[in-house]
């Protein structure tokens, strides 16, 4: 800790000595974040439990794990908005008692439905933690040096969740039962509440603008349709008129959003901040590459499991490679941002995904783990490279007293993106595997529930394989397998495109250093503001 009181920083102390845990305020955001991003991944390996436990449907299964992230999404604007008005902590503080209910509910849900509506009130505890952290974050390290290392080991925790979800997911599946995944949120979100009560400073903004409900409901409406009907479309189809309809009323209500609050005279979100194009570059960018690594980890945890045989703990851990370099990359990003600027590094990392992504989609359906562990190397080294840099081309972007909005913003990217990511590759995959797998099985009478369990997922078409038995059940077997493969090869390919043009548009539009207009807009509160905001 000696290094907090460098004089090089020349960090003016603020007034009651309010950052004076701000290392001990990191831990604590930190370890909160934590659990809402193993939240992100961690009940998909659960999945498979929960319908023999449940008893749940595909359709209640699908709603098990869209009420979260419809709940999340939706309300990170709005309560950003209020953390920015009421104070930052305290919203930090309700969304982990909020969350630590809605686990425990799940933990000891009986019915689907009670599984739905509990995952819901942890999508609204998520929705207050997630973007309560960094906009904390942004307000107690004030020095651009000390805030960058910092937001470095908030974006190595937030990779780290989603990249170890199946890894703990599968560990304690193996020891426990399904409600385990959820429980253990519990005490965590327990002592982040102590902890964030005795060393944790408030902020808020101190001459906050006047409520904006037109553009609460507009935001709600327009990022919980939106988010439904990416997450939907896989399952019922991009052709499918509820997602259709969901898309088309999600994009109108997101319009309508910004066109009232470009009119608004007190709006909820400024939109002339998207001028900037440290702040619209970046956070495009870090949403292209959450759709990266949602994505590849959507197809590649299938892929472990179904094609290669490992079970949901020994996936996880064959999964580990990517959180273990995210872990070690992101905080390392932050020096060589100092060294040569955003744009390099993440150019760096957005490649080093593409890569990752070449490699996997050379996969052959004798292919071995060992075959695609230097794509996870590839994956998790650039994803630990870019995600730190652009969330500080963000965050750095803002004015401190709109630092909650702002974050809550930047979650929104996250959410959409990962969303996306799951949706488009999981869609391209699924369009390949049934249409290299309906032809073969065409002339043959198949019941249609067999039939819509074969072509419906890798998994089914396995289990009824293996009941089938013979050498029928092993041609299936061999032929849905050779299916899923190519489905994934499609997907990694059209992934990699993505990628590398999310790479050139980087290196074209991303500034290499802070703007003036980057750097002006943290002084738009003006000094005395700026103190007054972090006071407690």
């Amino acid at each position: 800790m000696a290094g907090v009181e460098t004089p090089v920083l020349r960090e003016p102390a603020p007034p009651g000595g309010a950052h004076r845990h701000r290392w001990a305020t990191l831990a604590v955001l930190c370890v909160s974040l934590l659990i809402v991003s193993l939240d992100n991944t961690i009940l998909n390996v659960a999945l498979p439990a929960i319908v023999r436990s449940l008893d749940a449907s595909s359709s209640e299964l699908q709603l098990i794990v869209d009420s979260y992230v419809v709940v999340f999404a939706g309300l990170l604007l709005v309560i950003g908005s209020i953390g920015d008005r009421v104070g930052r902590k305290w919203v930090f503080m309700a969304g982990l008692a909020v969350f630590a209910g809605g686990s425990a509910a799940s933990a000891f849900c009986t019915t689907p439905d009670a599984l739905i509506g509990a995952r819901a009130v942890m999508g609204l505890g998520g929705a207050a933690i997630m973007p309560s952290t960094l906009s904390i974050l942004t307000n107690v390290f004030t020095g651009p040096g000390e805030r960058a290392r910092a937001i470095g080991i908030w974006s190595g925790t937030t990779g780290l969740g989603v990249a170890f979800g199946p890894v703990a997911g599968g560990w304690l599946l193996a020891h426990y039962w399904w409600g385990s995944v959820f429980l253990v949120n519990v005490p965590i979100a327990l002592l982040g509440l102590v902890a964030t009560w005795l060393v944790v400073p408030s902020s808020k903004n101190p001459a906050p603008r006047r409520a904006d409900p037109a553009g609460a409901l507009l935001s709600v409406a327009g990022m919980a349709l939106f988010l439904w009907g990416i997450i939907e479309a896989p399952n019922r189809s991009w052709t499918s008129p509820l997602v259709v309809g969901a898309l088309f009323l999600g994009a109108v209500s997101l319009a309508g959003f910004v066109l009232w609050e470009r009119r608004a005279s007190s709006p909820m979100l400024r939109t002339s901040l998207f001028r900037s194009r440290r702040f619209s570059a970046a956070m495009a960018a870090m949403a292209l590459v959450i759709f990266a690594l949602m994505g590849a980890l959507f197809l590649l945890t299938q892929y472990l499991q179904f094609s290669l045989g490992f079970s949901a703990f020994d996936a996880g851990l064959r999964i580990a490679p990517v959180a273990a370099v995210i872990l070690v990359a992101a905080p390392l990003s932050t020096a060589l941002v100092r060294l040569v600027g955003t744009k390099p590094v993440v150019f760096t990392g957005v490649a080093s995904i593409t890569v990752g992504f070449v490699l996997i989609s050379a996969t052959s359906v004798s292919g071995t783990y060992g075959d695609i562990l230097p794509a996870l190397f590839m994956l998790g080294g650039g994803v630990g490279l870019a995600f730190a840099p652009l969330t500080e081309s963000v965050m750095g972007s803002l004015p401190v007293d709109e630092a909650g909005v702002g974050s809550a913003t930047n979650s929104a990217a996250l959410q959409t993106g990962g969303a996306l990511g799951v949706a488009v590759l999981g869609s391209l995959l699924n369009s390949r595997y049934q249409g290299r797998l309906e032809p073969l099985l065409r002339g043959h009478h198949i019941p249609l529930s067999v039939l819509q369990a074969i072509t419906g997922s890798l998994g089914g078409a396995l289990e009824v394989a293996a009941r089938v038995g013979g050498s029928l059940g092993s041609q299936l077997s061999a032929a849905a397998r050779q299916s899923f493969v190519s489905g994934m090869d499609v997907a990694m390919s059209v992934g990699a495109a993505v990628v590398a043009a999310t790479a050139i548009a980087v290196a074209l539009l991303l500034p290499s250093r802070d703007s003036s207009a980057g750097k002006a807009s943290l002084r738009t509160s003006g000094p005395g503001e700026d103190r007054a905001a972090r006071r407690s």
